[in-house]
């Protein structure tokens, strides 16, 4: 089905036109990496830009403020903590100063960068990850629970982990037979939608981890997709037909034996990597290689997925970033921003609404995902789903103060009584149980039952809590319920490998 031009369809986004920065609000002699793993090698926040680059005998990836333009002098401290290149990165939703990256290693690492940009060689994650037996290539923060996140690595396993904790609270082995393209949260994550070697499209759930649905044959090629869930359950998917045309296709969760729509493009080899944007229910898709960014708006009219235009350029991409929506410029009309990868610059590329009005513009941005999370960790594992908590984009957005944001520090402390219970260490970092349920250390913490009483002294016939020993007691509490975790978890890891062993002297492997 080509581009469908001929109906005037009435559409605030119709008119949406693309424009590059000049060049001195762009960044030059960046190295961006040469790895071939079909990532964007770059991702945004409203603070930092992150672009994985060239580095010898290890993996780095560069991390500079937003506002930063012009030359990038080589001395520019990065982040360096990784033993082989740097695959993937991604910053948490609910915190701008939060990224994770994913490498060859076989790790995954959490770092946290200060809020002036790094002023030295940044080596040690506040957590690291390590559950994976081949290199990781996918993450996925969720969109709605503080501190979960998501990886997938070459082993064809799915793990979702406890970021505050450092513990590996679900894993899926045996859900994909092949190499794992893509993973997608869908709205209120309660689901995943993920796309393999084998062209099947899924719907996961990883609590249970069981697969709700199954699509053989998304995309008849052999070339690499993507997949990614919409706003109202849809799910959008991006491949090569059997004749190596780039198709984009749109299904219908509830019947996947047909999908409602297919678009077909051109016969380039890059991989079609798609941005979607939930609050304009539009989806851009940059090819990796190509000059150009499509874009098209999906609706609940036929053909539901409306192409609206195209931006071309000379210089084809390397990857692309794409900015939260909390930090695009309210007053030119910018509904989206994207940071081009080119081999050595990074170039903003704006998406614009004509509009002559200087006033807000309410019906361009309807009320964003915020910084705040609607769930903590715990109550996600436990069952609960919630939708993103949403704030308001007009007058400019300014993210208020987080509640939860020192959950992530070295050092464990208790998270206050409005948000939960327990504590939430994060010195935790080399856990790894795998298991395909909740952890027995997450069980322990659940069933530990009331801690015990901070003790108390009579002045004047009054009782009162000495605060310092209010302070020192609740450390040791959380210290206690951290090395407990790590003990239980170090433990499954013991049983798991002497299993393992076993097997191997039975000759089963």
């Amino acid at each position: 089905m080509s581009f469908r031009r001929g109906v005037v369809r009435q559409s605030k986004f119709r008119h949406v036109f693309a424009q590059a920065w000049k060049a001195e609000h762009c960044i030059d002699d960046v190295r961006v990496s040469r790895v071939t793993w079909d990532s964007p090698l770059c991702a945004v926040s409203p603070k930092f830009i992150a672009v994985i680059i060239e580095a010898g005998g290890g993996g780095a990836f560069l991390v500079v403020p937003i506002s930063k333009s012009g030359r990038i002098d080589q001395s520019c401290p990065t982040v360096c903590g990784h033993a082989a290149p740097v695959l993937d990165i991604q910053w948490s939703p609910h915190d701008d100063s939060i990224i994770a990256s994913a490498s060859e290693d076989c790790t995954v690492k959490v770092w946290q960068i200060p809020d002036g940009g790094l002023t030295s060689p940044m080596t040690e994650a506040i957590v690291t990850l390590e559950g994976h037996s081949k290199r990781v290539g996918i993450l996925a923060w969720h969109p709605t629970a503080f501190n979960i996140l998501l990886t997938a690595g070459c082993d064809n396993v799915i793990c979702v982990w406890n970021v505050g904790t450092g513990e590996l609270v679900y894993q899926l082995s045996d859900a994909h037979p092949d190499l794992i393209y893509s993973v997608s949260w869908n709205k209120d994550g309660s689901a995943v939608c993920t796309v393999c070697k084998d062209k099947a499209l899924r719907v996961i759930d990883p609590r249970r981890g069981t697969v709700l649905k199954v699509r053989e044959k998304v995309h008849d090629g052999t070339r690499p997709m993507r997949a990614v869930f919409l706003t109202d359950g849809k799910i959008l998917t991006t491949g090569f037909s059997r004749m190596s045309e780039r198709q984009l296709a749109l299904w219908d969760t509830k019947d996947l034996s047909e999908p409602m729509a297919v678009q077909e493009m051109d016969t380039s080899n890059g991989v079609l990597l798609p941005f979607y944007d939930p609050d304009t229910n539009m989806v851009y898709l940059c090819g990796k290689g190509d000059c150009t960014i499509r874009y098209f708006e999906v609706t609940d009219e036929s053909p539901y997925v409306h192409f609206l235009s195209l931006y071309s350029s000379k210089e084809p991409q390397r990857g692309a970033g794409f900015l939260s929506k909390r930090a695009v410029d309210v007053n030119k009309c910018e509904i989206a921003r994207f940071y081009k990868l080119h081999e050595r610059k990074v170039e903003p590329i704006s998406m614009t609404v004509p509009r002559k009005s200087d006033l807000f513009q309410g019906d361009l941005y309807p009320d964003t995902a915020s910084l705040e999370p609607a769930l903590l960790a715990d109550e996600w594992i436990a069952g609960q789903d919630a939708p993103p908590l949403l704030v308001s984009l007009s007058g400019g957005y300014t993210a208020p103060p987080s509640k939860h944001r020192d959950t992530l520090r070295s050092k464990p402390k208790l998270v206050s009584q409005d948000s939960g219970t327990g504590a939430t260490p994060t010195s935790a970092g080399n856990v790894a149980a795998p298991t395909s349920t909740p952890t027995s250390a997450a069980k322990e913490t659940e069933e530990e039952g009331p801690q015990p009483r901070v003790a108390t002294r009579e002045t004047d016939g009054n009782t009162e809590r000495p605060k310092r020993e209010d302070d020192v007691l609740n450390e040791l509490l959380a210290e206690m319920k951290a090395l407990r975790a790590v003990v239980l978890a170090q433990s499954q890891r013991i049983e798991l490998l002497e299993r393992q062993l076993a097997r191997i002297e039975d000759g089963d492997v």
